[in-house]
């Protein structure tokens, strides 16, 4: 079991890839470092995704987010690379991240980035009575 941080995201084949079904991840013990003054930014990660064929495997993820930790990167890039990296490494249906920062300076930041697979339709919702 790895205990060092590590950019490599693993992934497992998707166990019902014929069904849209939403995957939800929170993670709220973000950090990285601000790139202007090397204060640590700390940050709630969301993430929402419909798998296609791969899903992320968790413990992978945790050392992945775990490798910003040292790395001074605003808030918008960050969550975007977060957003491609993952998009790159199991090519999702849809997904979106949102990261939830921590008040700096009185000033609060939520970045939210999206991917949608080239020619899907979310399904309609169902609104029970």
């Amino acid at each position: 079991m790895s205990t060092q941080p590590s950019t490599t995201l693993d992934t497992f084949d998707n166990p019902n890839s014929e069904r849209d079904y939403t995957i939800r991840i929170e993670t709220p013990e973000f950090t990285c470092l601000c790139p202007m003054t090397g204060q640590p930014d700390f940050a709630t990660i969301e993430i929402e995704y419909i798998a296609d064929k791969l899903c992320l495997e968790l413990k992978a993820l945790k050392l992945y987010l775990w490798s910003y930790r040292d790395e001074g990167v605003f808030h918008e890039a960050v969550t975007n690379q977060i957003l491609s990296d993952m998009v790159d490494a199991i090519a999702p249906r849809f997904m979106r991240v949102s990261a939830d920062f921590n008040v700096r300076g009185g000033v609060y930041t939520r970045v939210i980035a999206e991917h949608r697979a080239q020619g899907w339709l979310a399904p309609t919702p169902v609104e029970l009575p």
